[in-house]
């Protein structure tokens, strides 16, 4: 059992039958009263999101799921297709059960998938991931780096806040979690 002063995001619990992903967890006290923890959940079936508060007395379940480091080897239509790197097995995904992660993947590269009883829960990818520049404005000259930004879209279709000096085929750093831009790397 776990109590709920251990959520964190990524968590997964057994709760009323229903397999559940800890999206956000925040303590809560107030002014009078026992504290709580109020949290946003998600329906691995389903993919519903809804909330719910817990008292930190109460205990729940884990749900015991397997991680494994996966490599994307290609996109297929609206499919990401991952070949698990000890058996070779190959496991389709769809853009849309990805959600917002899918625009740091990049073909060639391993990110660690987690399931439960062989279907997807989460994929979590780099804190920080290198993209090459594939559109942005051409930079003006007098541009400097304390100057504005730009938007850039960057490998994988993702759209990014740039420094204006970063020009097309620029190699820059990207913070996964925020979606800004971290700094440019050098080739």
């Amino acid at each position: 059992m776990i109590s709920p002063n251990d959520f964190k995001p990524g968590l997964t619990i057994e709760m009323d039958g229903r397999v559940l992903q800890v999206l956000s967890a925040d303590h809560h006290k107030p002014g009078r009263g026992q504290a709580v923890i109020r949290t946003q959940l998600r329906d691995i079936a389903t993919g519903e999101v809804f909330s719910k508060t817990f008292r930190p007395s109460e205990n729940v379940e884990p749900a015991h799921v397997e991680r494994r480091e996966k490599q994307l080897l290609y996109t297929s239509g609206d499919n990401y297709v991952f070949m698990d790197t000890e058996d070779y097995d190959q496991q389709e995904i769809s853009t849309h059960v990805l959600g917002d992660k899918a625009q740091w993947l990049k073909e060639g590269e391993t990110v660690t998938i987690a399931s439960y009883k062989g279907n997807f829960v989460d994929i979590v990818v780099p804190k920080t991931v290198d993209r090459k520049v594939t559109r942005t404005d051409p930079g003006l000259r007098g541009d400097t780096a304390q100057g504005g930004t730009k938007p850039a879209v960057i490998e994988g279709g993702a759209t990014v806040q740039v420094p204006l000096f970063v020009q097309v085929d620029d190699i820059v750093r990207v913070d996964t979690e925020t979606g800004e831009y971290v700094s440019r790397v050098s080739s």
